[in-house]
């Protein structure tokens, strides 16, 4: 091991930054830590404006070669590198877990293999990527995708691997150069990332990663005036920043923030198929964008729900999360466990009341939380807690639950649970929302788009979606043989 590298799980992990095909250093570093445990992992390289610059500029230069390749090369190397994912699938899911505390159950049988679908799918949809072509008074129509050119990608802590790959993988399937940088608290997979693409003949400069703390780097990155794109995922804040970074050179921005998404239960519901819903918003400690955090119930079924809720939520098990029988893992830093504690702490002293847990474990694991009495104007109702706790309010009409779900300020996702179709058909239809389950949830095809309505998010990711977002679309009129513009 060399002063750069760390071994975390056993798997050697370089902590530097990846530009232009090479490991560059940083002067500064930042420390990484695991939330399972609070032990240390390793001193990361801490980058500033240089490196962002740095990062940039091999994107740029690497750009025209990597625009010009084939379209049937391109996907060639995105699924060599999905190989690459799936040949190191149990490594990375090890680091990861240690990393973000994530399930390493969850990280081995969906999230990993997710990475690599999530390569082969935008290669393979790459190859059949097109719009038929059309006339205008006997003018052909031809509708084409071009790389739009250097991106930077800003991805979150709580899937860190999945997320920062739905934006990396279409990006350079679209042609394009990636400027990659991770967040902070879960920095090392990314890492893995670019040794990967490289061992699968990803070109130099095409994909690089850069470490480091917040706007420390961001500011430089978004305000950079040769990013053609920006695709985030995070809080409203830091997009809000983001945005007024980019306006100075009118970057395109696609924007993946926060929730509040509720959870409506009606009375003819599966009762069983509600509650393991609603127990499901748990998942990943809570630290899930589109949870239905607002469990919103009616009237004459809530007492029944709340009991069976309690029976099977209390018997989770929360703990170490490389146990396999492990349900709920730690929150991934202590700044996000004071704020979770702040957010039901302040609920309780405003009358709320704590079905379940509503307290702190040892370390930095948060019991799972279930709270009533709580009005709709309320904070715990109205702000993104992330992490799980969950509200439960109930409704007597339908007007009145979809009024509650939509009473807030964003527009994530929603999910509904019913036995009546035409009630499902008639509540999702007034739903704002950019995603709505009904007696399902989290099911996501790469082919559907995706993206938050309000505060939840600009724009939409996702099969084409993607490509309409990562590429500058051109329709070429062409002329039929003959043709006179006197006769136009």
């Amino acid at each position: 091991m060399t002063d750069h590298t760390i071994t975390v799980a056993g798997v050697a992990v370089d902590t530097r930054h990846w530009i232009g095909g090479k490991r560059v250093a940083s002067a500064d570093t930042f420390t990484d830590a695991s939330p399972i445990d609070g032990s240390v992992l390793g001193e990361i390289a801490r980058g500033g404006p240089a490196e962002a610059e740095a990062a940039v500029a091999a994107a740029r230069e690497a750009f025209p070669a990597w625009a010009a390749t084939a379209r049937t090369e391109r996907a060639r190397i995105l699924h060599a590198i999905a190989d690459g994912v799936e040949k190191r699938l149990e490594e990375l899911a090890m680091v990861e877990t240690t990393d973000n505390g994530a399930l390493l159950r969850s990280h081995r049988r969906g999230v990993m293999p997710r990475v690599a679908h999530n390569f082969r799918f935008f290669a393979d949809w790459l190859l059949k990527l097109q719009h038929e072509d059309f006339e205008t008074r006997g003018h052909t129509n031809h509708v084409s995708w071009d790389p739009a050119g250097p991106c930077v990608l800003i991805t979150p802590w709580n899937a860190p691997l999945m997320l920062a790959t739905w934006k990396v993988a279409p990006a350079l399937a679209a042609g394009n150069t990636v400027v990659l940088k991770p967040a902070e608290w879960s920095p090392l997979t990314a890492s893995l990332l670019a040794d990967i693409a490289a061992e699968a003949g990803l070109p130099a400069g095409v994909l690089n990663v850069v470490q480091g703390y917040g706007a420390e780097i961001g500011d430089a990155l978004t305000s950079h005036p040769d990013v053609r794109r920006i695709s985030f995922t995070g809080s409203v804040p830091t997009a809000r920043r983001i945005a007024a970074s980019a306006a100075a050179n009118l970057t395109p921005l696609s924007l993946e923030l926060g929730g509040k998404s509720p959870l409506l239960v009606f009375a003819d519901a599966d009762l069983d198929l509600a509650v393991d819903l609603a127990v499901e918003q748990y998942d990943n400690a809570g630290q899930v964008c589109l949870a239905g955090t607002r469990l919103l119930v009616e009237e004459s079924i809530s007492d029944e729900f709340t009991r069976r809720f309690v029976e099977k939520a209390t018997a989770l098990k929360q703990g170490d999360p490389r146990d396999e029988a492990t349900d709920i893992g730690p929150n991934i830093h202590p700044r996000q466990l004071e704020k979770i504690d702040g957010f039901v702490q302040r609920a309780l002293a405003a009358g709320a009341r704590a079905v379940i847990g509503g307290d702190r474990k040892d370390g930095q694991y948060y019991a799972p939380t279930l709270l009533t009495d709580v009005a709709q104007d309320s904070e715990i109702v109205q702000e993104e807690v992330f992490g799980p706790v969950l509200t439960l309010q109930t409704f007597a009409t339908e007007d009145e639950a979809v009024r509650l779900a939509n009473d807030t300020r964003f527009g994530l996702a929603a999910t509904v649970a019913t036995d009546d179709p035409g009630r499902a058909e008639r509540v999702t239809a007034r739903l704002v929302a950019g995603t709505v389950w009904v007696n399902c949830f989290f099911v996501r095809d790469l082919k559907a788009p995706f993206g938050g309505s309000r505060l939840s998010g600009v724009g939409r990711e996702g099969g084409t979606w993607s490509f309409d977002f990562y590429c500058d679309l051109k329709n070429t009129v062409t002329a039929p043989k003959g043709w006179n513009q006197d006769h136009g």
